[in-house]
């Protein structure tokens, strides 16, 4: 069983319009479900909401009630890597979450999510999928990079628990973690799937530029974005079932 996750409703319509789903969904609290089927194997789809909590939380429900055994998390992100442009699609090779951390002296010092801070060496780098992920992630850009007009490679996704509005932040994760993109959900998936030992796969695509005008090109591009990771779903699943 596939458990699919996206966080808004441009990208569950988005995916919604890819694959084949239930007309209505299951509700479990606030997390609504849509089953499917794709390739001849169910999936499920969730829409999460947004941010790390309601990110875990239905993770952690299409694993423990869904029985999803792989997740996938595809949706939009802000880019950080001037390298990037608005439309291109990110793979996500690395992964992790960098406003957890100690706040000592009125300075903050990003550590790995899930220890404890204090003593913990300070984060440097996210955190890489493993070789089998990471196969069949470049095995998706040499499929998938045929159909768009944009960019699609592997990267870095750091993930926190607010909107990126900011150049000087934007360029500090470039720098401090070679971060390509920033979202709200996918560090906090990689935390719930890596104590599952279940796989995941994040595919995002840049809907803004994550600077002081990202507020204004988010919700042009939010809807073209989400549907270039859904394309690219719908090719992963195939390509899984290959």
């Amino acid at each position: 069983m596939y458990g699919i996750l996206c966080a808004t409703p441009e990208e569950r319509d988005a995916l919604r319009a890819r694959l084949q789903t239930a007309p209505e969904p299951q509700r479990y609290g606030p997390t609504e479900v849509w089953t499917g089927d794709h390739a001849g194997r169910p999936f499920a789809l969730a829409l999460s909401g947004i941010g790390k909590v309601n990110a875990a939380a239905a993770a952690t429900l299409l694993l423990a009630v869904v029985q999803a055994d792989v997740l996938v998390f595809a949706g939009v992100a802000g880019g950080v890597n001037p390298g990037l442009k608005v439309g291109d699609v990110l793979l996500g090779e690395r992964l992790g979450i960098h406003d957890f951390g100690l706040m000592a002296q009125r300075a903050f010092t990003p550590t790995r999510s899930g220890l404890i801070p204090i003593g913990a060496p300070a984060l440097t780098e996210l955190h890489a999928v493993d070789e089998a992920v990471r196969g069949r992630l470049e095995a998706l850009r040499d499929r998938v990079a045929p159909l768009l007009p944009a960019q699609v490679r592997l990267g870095a996704i750091a993930t926190a628990d607010y909107f990126l509005n900011c150049r000087d932040t934007r360029d500090a994760l470039h720098a401090d973690l070679a971060a390509d993109a920033m979202d709200m959900e996918s560090g906090a998936v990689f935390q719930v799937a890596e104590d599952w030992g279940a796989p995941l796969y994040v595919i995002r695509t840049l809907s803004d530029l994550a600077g002081e005008d990202s507020h204004l090109t988010y919700p042009e591009m939010a809807a073209l974005a989400a549907r270039n990771s859904a394309l690219c779903v719908a090719e992963l699943l195939d390509l899984l079932e290959a």
